[in-house]
């Protein structure tokens, strides 16, 4: 009898999804979603709103003299967590060179990775519930009130009370990170489940901070069910579920309406005759979701937002694709879910996301290791910029939707391609040790990525 999967045999699938023989022999290979709608009718069918995006940020703001106070480094931005916007653009000739074709309009890296207090995209969302919980708590038993001056949150008095609960999270490393560093501050309890593919640094840097890290040999979707189920029998326990968290999107979706400032501040327009095109590098689809349903709320139907997956991982493109959302998994079609971007290393999208996001998101598209480390490579040669891995996945974007006529041509896009901006969202990687950079970084030696054999594995894995 053949193995079925959601009902269907691999064959069956392939007959009817014909993109599907590609993605499980992990060809890198590009989707246009046809199930697109305007952002004005999808955003008005889901169930977050603009006034839940706003409210997010506005807690935000009352944290800030808080974060402020113990985070120093956020000084400079008055304790709102946020990360530069730079123009890449010897890197974009770099790209141009490698392909032998120029990709038009200009290229810009947004740089999460220089996000303050945990180095990642994940500060914004696994911060964001970390604080949302830490504020209900303190309203709750009437030790705070939201007129107050939150820079009191610092006092003993508030560690000693949190310090009676607990905060558990399961992940793959960065959103460990986020919330671990986030919750030990604050003074609670925390516990993080952690994947077998997570480096070694993010854990020791948790225990470092306090935390309680419990390792599996197993993948991310272990790791979070493992998680989930411990945390149900503590009623004092709260569990930040990364597959299913409306707090994470929300934290994440912030990023929109801060975009539009710094593209104001720069001077960058974003209509119909200079389209923004965003590419994100997508794992269980949390970050990334949120931060497309921000974009969309603040750029409309200019914004054109992808999600980047590596070849050997990519959960989201089959959920999306097959419209089977979190029913089908990477192993169900046989790929391994190993790949060098372990923060992308993700067998199951999260179905809270993938649901949401299939009005929204207008494609996606996979990557392999060996593009990822190449590409890591020339960033910094070029820009003397580091990104994980993982991060990486974004920067193939411009040409893989430049070369994808149809989709252009549907889009209204082939005429103004001169005039767009094409933005890769850095994901991660200031606070990767030097060691780790040096496995990744080889001195003069970037053909070493184009020729080595990665065993699905990747290096420095």
């Amino acid at each position: 009898m053949h193995q079925t999967i959601a009902g269907r045999t691999k064959e069956q699938w392939f007959s009817s999804h014909p993109l599907l023989e590609r993605i499980v022999a992990g060809e890198e290979v590009f989707w246009a979603n046809p199930e697109t709608v305007t952002a004005a009718t999808a955003l008005s069918q889901l169930d977050i709103q603009a006034a839940d995006v706003f409210d997010a940020a506005e807690r935000l703001r009352r944290f800030a003299p808080y974060i402020r106070t113990v985070f120093p480094q956020t000084e400079p931005d008055g304790g709102i967590i946020e990360s530069p916007l730079r123009a890449i653009p010897s890197m974009q000739r770099a790209l141009s060179r490698e392909r032998d074709t120029a990709f038009p309009g200009r290229l810009l890296l947004k740089c999460d990775s220089e996000l303050p207090i945990s180095g990642s995209i994940k500060a914004r969302g696994g911060i964001y519930e970390v604080l949302k919980h830490a504020e209900h708590l303190a309203l709750e038993h009437g030790l705070l009130s939201r007129s107050d001056e939150y820079a009191r949150l610092s006092e003993p008095r508030f560690s000693d009370f949190f310090s009676r609960y607990r905060i558990a999270v399961g992940s793959t490393g960065n959103l460990g990170l986020s919330i671990g560093i986030m919750g030990a501050t604050l003074g609670f309890q925390v516990t993080v489940h952690m994947s077998a593919d997570a480096k070694a640094w993010k854990k020791e840097l948790l225990r470092a901070k306090g935390v309680r890290v419990v390792e599996y040999e197993d993948d991310y979707g272990r790791a979070v069910a493992e998680g989930r189920s411990q945390a149900a029998t503590d009623p004092g326990c709260h569990f930040v579920d990364d597959e299913n968290s409306r707090d994470l999107f929300l934290g994440y979706a912030v990023a929109g309406e801060r975009l539009k400032r710094q593209f104001a501040e720069q001077g960058i327009t974003v209509d119909a005759d200079h389209p923004l095109l965003a590419y994100l590098p997508c794992g269980v689809g949390g970050g990334p979701g949120g931060v497309a349903f921000g974009l969309k709320l603040a750029f409309g139907d200019h914004v054109h937002c992808f999600f980047a997956e590596p070849t050997h991982a990519p959960a989201m493109l089959l959920g999306l694709y097959t419209k089977e959302y979190d029913r089908v998994s990477v192993q169900d079609f046989g790929l391994d879910n190993r790949t060098a971007a372990d923060g992308l290393a993700v067998g199951r999208a999260s179905g809270f996301v993938a649901r949401r996001m299939g009005p929204l998101l207008d494609g996606a598209y996979t990557v392999d290791d060996t593009t990822m480390l190449r590409d890591l490579a020339r960033l910094w040669q070029t820009e003397a910029l580091f990104l994980e891995p993982s991060a990486l996945a974004g920067m193939a974007g411009p040409h893989r939707v430049v070369e994808a006529p149809e989709y252009l041509a549907r889009h209204g896009l082939r005429d103004v391609l001169d005039q767009a901006t094409h933005l890769v969202w850095g994901t991660g990687g200031s606070m990767v040790p030097e060691g780790e950079r040096r496995e990744l970084l080889p001195e003069n030696d970037i053909e070493k990525f184009q020729n080595c054999s990665l065993d699905h594995g990747g290096l420095g894995n």
